[in-house]
């Protein structure tokens, strides 16, 4: 399928200076722009937690305006480009996501996987670096939320607090979230095993500097007095672990 090569994969907000922080938000959409189709799913399943990250984007913008940091957020669903993942992982591009089969990815070539990664993780990873150069900040904070019912399974935990080798951002935020009213835990609902912190190591291992993925149950996120309260919190967490 011809692919249009000026679709807007990311986009940057914020970007005035030196910042204590950069906030990304890979996960932030669920659009799908109209030369892929419906990728065979249908419309309950492409605004379903399978395309996007419900609440993230919200939350990171509010995040980003508590702690005076830039945003780089994707644009389009990760259906298309999972940007939390490398080319060659086989779920950048998922043939199936959780119990649904995402027909539209299940015929592609490696020359079409490519041109996806061309078209969207290439310029995602881009304006990050682009960030980061231009604000040299000294963290880095991605942002996402994750359905409190996967594979049929409950899940109990609300704050998931993820690290990959480096924990230094992660232990002291976990140490300043130690009275919240919300079930925190380090890793849950997924680790570094999963995949999950490409993102992580890409952009802030790879620089040395303090970095830490946030997962916020996205039922809690639904609601509008929880979504504030969570925000307002880890605004203030994140403000002491910084």
């Amino acid at each position: 399928m011809p692919q249009d090569s000026t679709l807007q994969a990311v986009v940057t907000e914020g970007l005035s200076g030196p910042a204590t922080a950069l906030v990304v938000c890979e996960h932030a959409s669920a659009e799908i722009p109209q030369q892929f189709g419906d990728l065979g799913l249908s419309a309950e399943a492409r605004y379903s937690h399978i395309a996007w990250d419900p609440g993230a984007l919200v939350l990171a913008r509010r995040l980003a305006a508590s702690l005076h940091a830039p945003l780089v957020y994707g644009a389009v669903s990760r259906l298309l480009y999972d940007c939390n993942r490398p080319p060659e992982a086989q779920d950048s591009v998922p043939a199936k996501s959780e119990i649904h089969p995402v027909p539209g990815n299940t015929t592609l070539s490696e020359t079409d996987r490519q041109a996806r990664a061309d078209l969207i993780y290439h310029p995602f990873c881009a304006a990050i670096d682009a960030a980061m150069d231009a604000a040299q900040p000294t963290a880095l904070i991605t942002v996402h939320s994750f359905t409190p019912v996967y594979f049929g399974k409950p899940r109990a935990v609300e704050i998931g607090v993820l690290h990959d080798t480096d924990a230094r951002l992660a232990d002291a935020l976990l140490d300043a979230l130690t009275d919240t009213p919300y079930r925190v835990e380090r890793n849950q609902p997924y680790g570094p095993a999963d995949g999950v912190t490409h993102s992580l190591k890409r952009h802030a291992l790879s620089r040395g500097i303090p970095n830490v993925m946030l997962e916020i149950r996205n039922d809690l996120l639904a609601d509008e007095t929880n979504a504030a309260d969570i925000a307002a919190r880890l605004a203030t967490a994140l403000s002491k672990a910084l």
